[in-house]
């Protein structure tokens, strides 16, 4: 063990402000870890994974801003994360499967300002996760955390939320008013509709192709080419068709109001090189849809 370091009956205790990095020579039947007060900004990808019999890890009041969502794979055994007192802006939520027996996530004093959606997909398959250290944190009263808020309320949720009096803003300078008076909105996927699934148009003409979006927050629309011809097309093969799918960049797209947003992408002197499969996609923070539609040349 480094000399900073306190090692006594399996627990190990560093709070060094020499330390700058998470230590690499942790004995590796430790069960409890402490990580505090340090200059660690960074927890990098695999940092613990000699460290399989880890109960405990608490990584409180450091500098830490970013977390790998690999960091924490081979703590099978985890029962506690704590991460109070930071300067995370984010965590990485895909990397809770690789903690599948934890029970507590203390994220109290960080940076954190809303929940991403996919968050919730992390959740399920833990018997009891204790979210209830999330104060202190410049919440936005949006709909990433009602979801949160609505998830920990259903019956049988592996959410709890102790604390019920979070404090949420509208924006970052406004002052803060209770979760639970917020007028919160809800988030909804987007619903993609394309203005029409086929189109056939013929050798040197030009097309428009359109797609509509719904959802909340207001979706984002992109255009995919995801193949060079279908069975309905010219069976030519063109040089570019082991680079699909691709994004296409030339395209518009317009929001004539909150949660509504349309693009058009135009395609001038039809070759058969065009022909093929395009995805229009929309995506916000509720998730992502996407539809197809089929051009024949």
């Amino acid at each position: 063990m480094t000399h900073l370091c306190i090692s006594h009956h399996r627990l190990v205790q560093c709070s060094d402000p020499g330390i700058s990095a998470v230590p690499v020579n942790v004995p590796a039947d430790t069960v409890k870890l402490r990580l505090e007060k340090t200059f660690i900004s960074k927890v990098p990808r695999a940092a613990f994974y000699n460290l399989s019999e880890l109960r405990f890890l608490w990584l409180t009041y450091n500098s830490i801003t970013s977390i790998h969502p690999s960091s924490f794979v081979n703590l099978m055994a985890l029962r506690e994360l704590r991460l109070d007192g930071n300067l995370l802006s984010s965590f990485p939520w895909e990397g809770l499967r690789d903690m599948p027996r934890l029970q507590t996530l203390g994220l109290h004093n960080n940076r954190l300002s809303s929940l991403p959606a996919h968050a919730a997909v992390f959740l399920p398959n833990i018997t009891y996760l204790d979210l209830s250290s999330l104060h202190d944190n410049p919440w936005l009263c949006d709909c990433q955390i009602s979801m949160v808020i609505s998830l920990s309320m259903s019956m049988g949720s592996p959410i709890v939320l102790m604390d019920r009096l979070l404090i949420c803003r509208r924006s970052l300078e406004q002052t803060g008013i209770l979760m639970t008076e917020a007028d919160l909105s809800l988030c909804m996927r987007p619903s993609v509709q394309p203005a029409a699934t086929r189109v056939i148009s013929p050798l040197g003409s030009n097309v428009i192709l359109r797609c509509d979006a719904t959802g909340y927050p207001t979706p984002t629309l992109i255009w995919i080419k995801t193949t060079a011809y279908t069975d309905c097309c010219r069976q030519e093969i063109p040089e570019d068709s082991d680079q699909l799918p691709r994004n296409l960049e030339s395209f518009m797209q317009e929001s004539p109001r909150v949660g509504v947003r349309w693009s058009i992408i135009t395609l001038n002197g039809l070759s058969y090189k065009d022909a093929g499969e395009y995805r229009c996609q929309a995506q916000n923070m509720a998730g992502i849809s996407e539809a197809p539609i089929k051009l024949k040349v």
